[in-house]
Order: structure tokens, then C-alpha cells, then sequence
């Protein structure tokens, strides 16, 4: 869906008379589904609050009847109002946008979460899913691409400098810095940007985290190209804390003292190298259900509310 329409989508729905949603259409006989079981686990990887908590101390709160389209970061605003609308207007939350790589002190709807035991009150909402939901469709077999390691990206955190510190000129890779900079350093590392179809002429593809999880993930692992990561430290409504390395991406350490190690090993056994790549594809086909998404996103605000209101 292309950003124009997008938030015409998002504008109409704004606008358009709260009688027409109805969440029966969707949570009807919802226990009788087959994957009834599938849907509740994901609710609760979501949302992972499992007492009362009050929220009324909070300044952020704000009834879904007083919720308005900001000035910025309206991705969030679309992408949450999207299910809050079936909601009882009198209904308070508080949304937290952004690339959340922090753990929120009370309960609060975010994109985002660092993967650890203390992330409960990250409620994960799919939001801003314009940029982090666009798979793509791959037409190139895995064969037909080249061997070079590729990556185009802002290099802003320290993470992703110390990469590019250590293989920018790896005649193995093709890495460059797209976006602001206008110091020596930037003006070195930068290269134009290239399309998502660029991208997939390559085998091998760094999905690096940035602000939070990487946005290219997704894609990737929707591709006939693999990923290669290190194991991620945050996750989105993709639950990248269920992934595994060396079976829906190549993971790398940390370090990235071992990348070529690994990359050379896929290299020359390539069918286990399309293993991962299918092993990928079918993870990111458990999001392509659009009603079975949205039953689950109604259900994850159905439990923030009877939790927090």
C-alpha cells in the first residue's frame, strides 16, 4: 500500500461513524475456531500482563474518545486506532510511539521491546506496519543471486558503525550509509540508496538492528535471499524472540568475528541454505491471515482493557 493511500485509509476511518465497527464480526464463536489455541498464544506472548494494574496516575493516558491525529509519528496513530475504534470510547490507554528499546514502567500499547523477562507492560501492538510489515514478493531463485554480502542503511548507532569499521572495504561485501552526514567519515561510507529488488540480487542480506529491531527483516525473511544477524535483542508483533539462528536466519556473534565463517559454510551447502530460506518463508506466512490478525490484535486490547481499566 503506497503512503498516499495509506493515510486516506487511515483519514476515512478517523472519520467514518463508530457504528459501523463491530467487533462481532470478528470475535463471534472466536473459541470455536481451529486455531483457537494458535491465537491465544499469541495474544499472550503480546500482551503479558496477568493482573489489574491502574493506570489513572498516569499523565499519558487518554480515552479513545479524546484520541487525535498528531503531528508526528502518525503511523502510530493510524495503525492503533485501527482496533481501538471497536472499543468502548470511555476506554483509557496510553500509547507509547516510537522505537521503544526501553522497558516501560506501566502498561502502555508499543511497537516495540527489548527481548527479556521484564518487558510485561510492552503491550505489543503491529504499529507503523507501512514500514516494518512490507513484505515483497521474490521472483529471483536463490541460485540466480550473487554471493556478496549486502546491506544499504543509516550507520547512526555504535553497533552498526563497528560493522562497517570492520568490512567496509571486504571486497566480500557491499555495504553502504544511506542517510544524513557530513562529516568525512559519512562521506566515505555513503552510497545511493537502492530498491528492495536491488537488494534481493543478493544471497546474503545484513538485517542489522537499529533504534530497535531491523525494519528489513520481514522482507527478507519473505525472500529467496537469507538474513544474516546477530541474535536480535528487541522484537515487534513479528516476535523476533521466537526466532532461531541458523534456522530462520544466519546468526552471527555480536562481535561479527565470525560472519565470513558462517557465510563461507552457507556458501558451499547451499541446501541448507534454502532450508533456512523456506524454514523463513513459513514463519512469515502465519501473518498473512489479515482477519485472523486483526481477531488477535481485538483480543490483545480486549485483555489491556480488562486489565488496566
Amino acid at each position: 500500500m503506497g503512503r498516499f493511500f495509506y493515510n486516506v485509509k487511515g483519514i476515512l476511518r478517523y472519520l467514518a461513524p463508530k457504528n459501523f465497527f463491530s467487533s462481532d464480526k470478528y470475535l463471534y464463536n472466536v473459541e470455536q475456531r481451529s486455531d483457537y489455541k494458535y491465537i491465544i498464544d499469541r495474544v499472550n506472548y503480546y500482551n503479558k500482563l496477568d493482573s489489574k494494574i491502574d493506570i489513572k496516575s498516569s499523565k499519558k493516558r487518554v480515552a479513545i474518545r479524546d484520541f487525535r491525529i498528531p503531528r508526528k509519528l502518525v503511523n502510530y496513530f493510524y495503525d492503533s486506532y485501527e482496533y481501538l475504534l471497536y472499543f468502548d470510547k470511555n476506554l483509557e490507554f496510553i500509547l507509547e510511539s516510537g522505537d521503544v528499546n526501553y522497558n516501560i514502567s506501566y502498561p502502555a500499547l508499543t511497537k516495540s521491546r527489548p527481548i527479556d523477562s521484564n518487558n510485561s507492560n510492552n503491550v505489543i501492538l503491529n504499529l507503523d506496519k507501512i514500514r516494518h510489515f512490507a513484505f515483497i514478493k521474490d521472483e529471483i531463485q536463490f541460485d540466480d543471486k550473487d554471493d556478496i554480502l549486502y546491506f544499504r542503511g543509516g550507520v547512526y548507532q555504535e553497533h552498526r558503525i563497528k560493522f562497517f569499521d570492520k568490512y567496509f572495504y571486504d571486497d566480500r561485501c557491499d555495504l553502504g550509509h544511506v542517510g544524513q552526514g557530513n562529516s568525512d567519515y559519512y562521506k566515505m561510507i555513503s552510497k545511493p540508496k537502492s530498491s528492495k529488488q536491488e537488494h534481493l540480487r543478493h544471497k546474503f542480506i545484513l538485517s542489522i538492528e537499529g533504534n530497535d529491531v531491523a525494519s528489513n527483516l520481514k522482507w527478507i525473511m519473505n525472500s529467496n535471499s537469507v538474513a544474516v544477524m546477530p541474535k536480535p535483542k528487541f522484537e515487534t508483533w513479528f516476535m523476533e524472540g521466537r526466532l532461531i539462528g541458523d534456522y530462520h536466519y544466519i546468526e552471527i556473534d555480536d562481535e561479527y568475528n565470525n560472519v565470513f565463517e558462517k557465510i563461507d559454510y552457507y556458501k558451499n551447502n547451499p541446501n541448507l541454505t534454502k532450508q533456512i530460506i523456506q524454514n523463513a518463508n513459513s514463519y512469515c506466512k502465519q501473518f498473512m491471515d489479515k482477519k485472523r490478525e486483526t481477531i488477535i490484535s481485538l483480543l490483545v486490547l480486549d485483555k489491556y482493557f480488562r486489565l488496566t481499566n
